[in-house]
């Protein structure tokens, strides 16, 4: 397995774009925006130089690294040559069936289909493909170059064989796979979701302010970010998608997302890609500022 083709340039598809190529595979970076892919590029630069001035790479591993990244804004053309294929787009149910529609034609029927969705069923996505037993979960976490965690999510059809291949695939990037089925949110989300919003549910209930929380949970249980910056950071549209994804599946009244952050995301604040969440952030700084909106509370 020499090519792969990673379709989204946000966060999480440039990571594990700068992820494989920095492991020697080449890359077709898929998406539709062409300004997209090019800030998508300078982030990989950017933490390549990260990389390299703490050591952990030389100047030929980051030069070699962007040498075997290659663009393209036509799906057909990105994936023609793809091994495996990770789709890495927005976390909506409808625009990730669609790709899988698409791959499957564009693709030969022994490549593999990867998805990094962080809820939405496997099953579901490799229904609408030619070929099910080739389509597999593997949900990687924010930064991918950083965290050693990959979730591989096996869906009802996938093949002892697919999965097999994406375990020893991760480990072959240096990271640390996981097993697990396929249901609403896998394992990670299933426990961290419903986590995040009884946090927004203590902001929103007047219990103690956004500082007072995450310090709790910081000092208290260990964890190394609170877990209303940890929604910042992870994106709050992104976890009121989750926490919709698990109510849909599960029915379960505990996984209704709070109001409030219902309201956050309509109004616009999702955390540190808007600029505003719990907590404000400016470009340039990494001081931890409590958004004007819970200031004083």
């Amino acid at each position: 397995m020499k090519n792969i083709t990673v379709i989204g340039s946000g966060t999480m598809g440039n990571g594990i774009a700068h992820t494989f190529a920095q492991h020697g595979f080449h890359v077709s970076l898929v998406d539709i925006n062409g300004d997209a892919l090019n800030k998508a590029i300078q982030t990989i630069t950017s933490n390549l130089d990260r990389q390299l001035k703490k050591g952990s790479i030389d100047e030929q591993l980051k030069a070699h690294t962007l040498l075997r990244i290659e663009t393209f804004t036509d799906l057909k053309q990105g994936a023609a040559k793809a091994d495996l294929v990770i789709e890495a787009a927005t976390e909506n149910r409808e625009i990730k069936l669609n790709l899988f529609k698409q791959l499957s034609d564009i693709c030969s029927a022994d490549v593999i289909l990867a998805s990094n969705t962080s809820s939405i069923s496997i099953t579901q996505i490799a229904a609408v493909t030619k070929n099910p037993g080739n389509v597999i979960g593997m949900h990687f976490m924010n930064p991918v170059p950083v965290m050693k965690l990959v979730e591989v999510i096996r869906g009802y059809a996938t093949t002892d064989e697919t999965t097999a291949t994406i375990m020893q695939l991760s480990k072959t990037l240096d990271k640390d796979p996981v097993e697990v089925n396929d249901y609403p949110g896998f394992v990670a989300n299933r426990i961290l979701m419903p986590m995040i919003n009884e946090a927004i549910y203590t902001l929103y209930e007047g219990v103690a302010g956004v500082e007072e929380i995450d310090t709790v949970m910081k000092l208290g249980m260990a964890h190394p970010m609170g877990p209303l910056q940890l929604a910042d950071f992870i994106g709050l549209d992104v976890c009121l998608a989750i926490l919709k994804v698990l109510y849909d599946g599960f029915g379960n009244q505990k996984y209704a997302p709070c109001p409030l952050l219902v309201n956050m995301v309509t109004a616009g604040h999702s955390g540190i890609k808007s600029g505003s969440g719990f907590y404000k952030y400016t470009p340039g700084s990494k001081e931890l500022v409590v958004a004007d909106k819970f200031a004083g509370k």
